[in-house]
């Protein structure tokens, strides 16, 4: 049982947590932003639609970022000094979000896309994404998602 081992297990049962607990909300402000219209888009009907993509994304994102991190940051300088330790955890949980977000684009496409078609399952728009649009499909904004991650990793220290 190494440290490693605990972090993926809490780190991916933490991230499943708030996943699902938030869920809801998520739904909510997706079909909100939705050009089909809050109503047209599913309106409060099927709010956990889109549900299986999260939990089945949830804890690799959640445990992909808590192993890299840890392991960047032993890999960094952090010796005494005390002025290195906000770049060591800056740069180590950049690092992090951009190795989760190779899960965590695609399981949110399926999913954002489930929350606005509330009638189509999660097989059936993972399956129509990679028949139409191939692999990048599922990384549609993955860019931009990193981006705004690292920022915040940024910002934070």
């Amino acid at each position: 049982p190494s440290l490693h081992g605990f972090v993926l297990k809490a780190g991916g049962v933490a991230g499943v947590c708030v996943d699902l607990i938030l869920f809801p909300l998520d739904t909510v402000k997706t079909r909100l932003q939705s050009p089909q219209g809050f109503r047209k888009a599913g309106g409060f009907r099927g709010i956990y639609a889109g549900v299986p993509s999260t939990a089945i994304g949830s804890f690799p994102n959640a445990a992909a970022f808590f192993i890299t991190y840890e392991n960047v940051k032993s890999l960094l300088p952090h010796g005494s000094s005390t002025y290195l330790s906000p770049a060591t955890h800056m740069v180590a949980a950049s690092l992090g979000e951009v190795v989760a977000c190779l899960i965590r684009v695609p399981s949110e496409v399926v999913k954002q896309r489930a929350q606005v078609s509330p009638s189509s399952s999660t097989l059936r728009i993972l399956s129509h994404t990679l028949y139409h649009e191939g692999i990048q499909g599922l990384y549609r904004g993955y860019k931009s998602t990193v981006l705004r991650e690292v920022n915040t990793c940024l910002f934070l220290f």
